[in-house]
């Protein structure tokens, strides 16, 4: 009698794979603090969509309650929270996202961290093809160049600076790592949002002036310029 063959059993193949998170770090008055993201929101709607975002509790002692009603506060606002950290995982219930540790610093767009040392990033990514809309180039580890345009919908997040040939249309956050002499360059700015070492602009607090020219933005101290290249 021939052998009957059993299942093969095939391995659990696991894989690494890590993604930019954006970091929200609540201060008190909690109901202060919403009321300035919700201005955010206001003049950069789509800032959070699609993103994963870690909700930081270590500057704000809160109870379980509390955590719950922030967490589906924010939830309201669309902000999908994937993780929690700075908080003693006792206060998260099942319900509640997972706590997290490890993470590393990042400072983008809300966040103002202290400036650790910065170290000048030594690698480059050169892309000679545009970056279309709902496409998102991420590269911690240096600058960005880009030989075409940006459209609108598409980000660039650089740890050094943002060097565009073309038109910038979508959204450029630049020195994501603590970089604060990053600097963002393009040939025509129409940006919908340009954010340096987490402090950002914008496109309607973007000069009418600057529009469709040459322009550079960098760091003056803790506000953001936005200069036209001659």
């Amino acid at each position: 009698m021939d052998a009957i063959a059993g299942p093969v059993t095939q391995p659990v193949r696991l894989r690494g794979r890590s993604y930019l998170a954006f970091v929200l770090t609540p201060v008190v008055p909690i109901m202060e603090w919403l009321h300035e993201l919700d201005d955010t929101l206001v003049r950069s709607p789509g800032f959070f969509v699609g993103k994963p975002v870690v909700l930081d509790l270590s500057a704000v002692e809160l109870s379980r309650a509390a955590i719950t009603h922030l967490i589906v506060s924010l939830d309201k606002k669309n902000i999908r929270v994937l993780g929690i950290e700075g908080v003693d995982a006792s206060l998260l219930t099942s319900n509640m996202p997972p706590a997290l540790s490890g993470g590393r610093t990042c400072a983008i767009a809300l966040a103002e961290p202290e400036k650790p040392e910065v170290k000048p990033p030594v690698a480059s990514l050169m892309l000679d093809i545009p970056v279309r809309s709902g496409q998102s180039v991420v590269f911690p580890d240096g600058d960005v160049t880009v030989l075409g345009s940006v459209g609108s919908g598409a980000e660039i997040v650089a740890g050094g600076s943002i060097h565009v040939y073309g038109t910038l249309r979508g959204r450029a956050m630049a020195g994501v790592n603590g970089n604060p002499s990053a600097r963002i360059f393009c040939q025509k700015i129409e940006a919908e949002l340009l954010a340096i070492d987490g402090y950002y602009q914008t496109a309607e607090e973007l000069d009418a002036s600057l529009r469709n020219r040459p322009a550079q933005a960098w760091l003056d101290g803790r506000i953001m310029r936005i200069t036209p290249l001659t």
